[in-house]
């Protein structure tokens, strides 16, 4: 699933301006200017844990991270996230998901049974054959920002509702964590020195100012809500979602089948399993109004009677689907990253889990130039946004090939190609050193 709908940035060369309308520049005397060394935009569970992780391992860093919400906000978020083993490790460096315990509340996804309807062809994979705990987790991504936000309790931060405040002049050059919150930003101007950033709050009808070394937007937003980016793809198609029960469940599988209308995912989660059900709009429209019984009876002759019967159904709802990449996620000083770089095809589940590799790619990449630095207090500057963008060109590149992909060549119905899935699937047992790669790809990416 993606991220939270919200304004994004259209980068350039020298400026940048968000979609979201502007709020024009108070007339009175302008509060003190707020500098940063890096500014995060955007306090989803991208932006939020690239914040905690800079905040940890470079605290002498001033960062600033911008949201857009209030806390409750994020909290009250319905959608189901399926997060990689990959991606609990790195949430796990960020302090959100502690190895002991029990962590963050999940499901986890200890196999994933993959096969195509009414066609030749399947295969599984079994996280005993890849020496981890789970192949991934299913969590609500309200239970996520909650242990994010109490992660942000344990790092030097301070929660600030406006960068105007009394004791700015003074806090300015503190450094660790400072969240604005709810503050948005609606504009963003580069030169050769910094970046200065617009920001309005709902306390006053002021325009503020950060200016930061560099900056990140971590604000993506939903496919349907953003502007067109250089590799754009309307697959035409609805992410029908839902939570639904059923009379056999089998703890710790995941299932995906392929069917004539698209892609359908069962995740379990709780007592019952997350439904992501791909198919084209009138579809989604009709089965989004069909009765409880009726839209059941649809699902079991799509899914198949591995788990019996379907039972009961919750809380449906739908979200275009589409491809919407940058072709550089860096400009400057200014980086993208999550969302903000790159809207994906739910097949596979990648989405959050290549933008939280994003995240811990851009926070090893800041740290390491700040040590290198021979600024008095180690800032990094905009050599590590390149390097940053060199070492995440493979890992992104491939992640949005084969999302791209998998949904158009399973979307083909036709006899000789449906037996040439089924083959390449099947053949997935037949070759563990393949198997080994995809399953490895999925969990943790490559490795720039």
């Amino acid at each position: 699933m993606t991220h939270a709908q919200a304004p994004t940035f259209a980068m350039s060369a020298t400026a940048a301006t968000l979609t979201s309308p502007a709020t024009p520049a108070a007339t009175v005397d302008k509060p003190p200017t707020r500098r940063f060394d890096v500014a995060i935009v955007g306090a989803g569970p991208v932006g939020t844990t690239l914040a905690l992780m800079l905040a940890q391992r470079a605290p002498q860093l001033r960062i600033a991270l911008v949201d857009g919400r209030g806390a409750q906000a994020g909290y009250d978020d319905p959608r189901t996230l399926a997060l990689s083993h990959g991606s609990r490790e790195i949430l796990a460096r960020a302090g959100a998901w502690p190895h002991s315990g029990s962590g963050l509340d999940s499901t986890p996804i200890q196999h994933i049974h993959v096969s195509q309807a009414r066609r030749f062809g399947s295969t599984e994979i079994d996280y005993l054959d890849h020496h981890v705990p789970a192949l991934g987790y299913v969590v609500r991504y309200g239970a996520l920002m909650r242990a994010l936000d109490a992660a942000m309790s344990r790092v030097p931060a301070r929660i600030e509702h406006a960068p105007s405040s009394l004791d700015a002049a003074s806090s300015q050059d503190a450094p660790g964590l400072h969240h604005f919150r709810p503050v948005r930003a609606i504009a963003l101007r580069q030169d050769s020195q910094q970046v200065t950033i617009t920001l309005c709050t709902t306390l006053d009808d002021q325009a503020h100012t950060l200016h930061a070394t560099l900056v990140v937007n971590a604000e993506g937003g939903l496919f349907e809500s953003q502007t067109a980016r250089p590799r754009a793809r309307d697959y035409g198609q609805t992410a029908l979602v839902g939570f639904v029960t059923c009379e056999r469940p089998r703890i710790g599988w995941a299932w995906e089948r392929f069917t004539p209308d698209g892609p359908l995912a069962l995740l379990p989660q709780e007592n019952g399993y997350a439904l992501v059900w791909c198919c084209s709009h009138a579809e989604a429209k009709r089965r989004r109004e069909m009765d409880d019984a009726s839209f059941l009876a649809e699902l079991h002759a799509a899914f198949g009677d591995r788990m019996g019967r379907f039972t009961s159904v919750a809380a449906r709802a739908g979200f275009p689907l589409g491809m919407n990449a940058l072709g550089q996620v860096v400009d400057g000083r200014v980086a993208a990253i999550g969302n903000a770089a790159q809207t994906l095809h739910p097949v596979a589940g990648q989405g959050l889990n290549l933008g939280l590799r994003d995240a811990f790619d851009l926070c090893d990449t800041l740290v390491r130039d700040a040590r290198a630095s021979t600024s008095p207090h180690g800032v990094p500057g905009p050599a590590a946004l390149t390097a940053f963008a060199r070492r995440r060109r493979a890992d992104r590149g491939l992640t949005i090939r084969i999302t791209d992909l998998l949904p158009r060549v399973f979307g083909i119905d036709a006899a000789p190609v449906a037996l040439l899935r089924g083959m390449a699937l099947a053949s997935l047992d037949l070759l563990p050193p393949v198997k080994t790669a995809f399953a490895r790809q999925m969990m943790f990416g490559q490795r720039g």
